[in-house]
């Protein structure tokens, strides 16, 4: 691929591995194609943030097609993961420490199947509060850590589907198919609620953006073999 053909515009797909920030992939993936070329700047953005504790598919855009991010962000979002059923943590997921335990011996495979139905359709999720959605200015997850509480609104979000693939008690995996803005780790601590017990988020893959599948993207290294071709 030339220079030109960045500049253009180009869509990457790439499956970004575990404790990789969405920006490190960014400026990765920037200075590889600015070292390749020998240039001094190249826009590149991505389209959708996927945490740190999560891996899979993460749209980057090139050049001219930077302006088609938001088209990207707004499409349908297919993730496959895996709730730890007993206890909670501040941030929903394994980035902070469990601070709650709770009974298990009350659910059942059917119970679990049950409660799925809740979760489906247009709800309203509160976001976590270690989130980089911003409040009077400042990131939510810089007042978590920084021991402060906040009101954080609901937002409505949609959940096509949510199917369970696999109990293995106090681990639950799934399958879930929900619409831009939706917080799986907050369905994870939600799952648990409703299953009169407490949840959190141990796994979590992107494996759908609209008709983009983490199965065509390319690993970090594969990307940076290939500008050297």
């Amino acid at each position: 691929m030339t220079l030109e053909d960045y500049k253009d515009g180009q869509v990457l797909l790439i499956d970004k591995p575990l404790n990789w920030t969405s920006f490190q992939v960014v400026n990765k993936l920037r200075w590889e194609i600015k070292q390749r070329f020998k240039i001094k700047n190249i826009k590149v953005g991505h389209a959708g943030t996927l945490d740190p504790l999560a891996s899979g598919l993460l749209i980057l855009c090139t050049g001219k097609f930077t302006k088609k991010i938001e088209e990207y962000q707004g499409q349908i979002k297919e993730y496959t993961g895996e709730i730890t059923i007993g206890a909670t943590t501040p941030s929903f997921d394994l980035e902070t420490e469990i601070n709650q335990t709770f009974p298990i011996e009350h659910i059942t495979e059917d119970l679990i199947q049950q409660t799925t139905h809740q979760f489906i359709g247009e709800i309203d999720q509160v976001p976590p509060i270690f989130s980089a959605l911003k409040k009077d200015g400042k990131r939510l997850y810089e007042l978590a850590r920084a021991g402060e509480t906040t009101e954080i609104k609901s937002r409505k979000i949609i959940i096509s589907e949510f199917e369970i693939t696999k109990i293995d008690l106090p681990k639950i995996e799934f399958r879930v198919v929900c619409s831009k803005g939706t917080y799986i780790r907050s369905l994870a601590n939600d799952f648990g609620a409703a299953l009169n017990s407490g949840g959190h988020l141990t796994a979590l893959r992107r494996t759908k953006i609209g008709n983009f599948n983490v199965d065509n993207g390319m690993k970090i290294d594969d990307f940076i073999a290939s500008l050297k071709l």
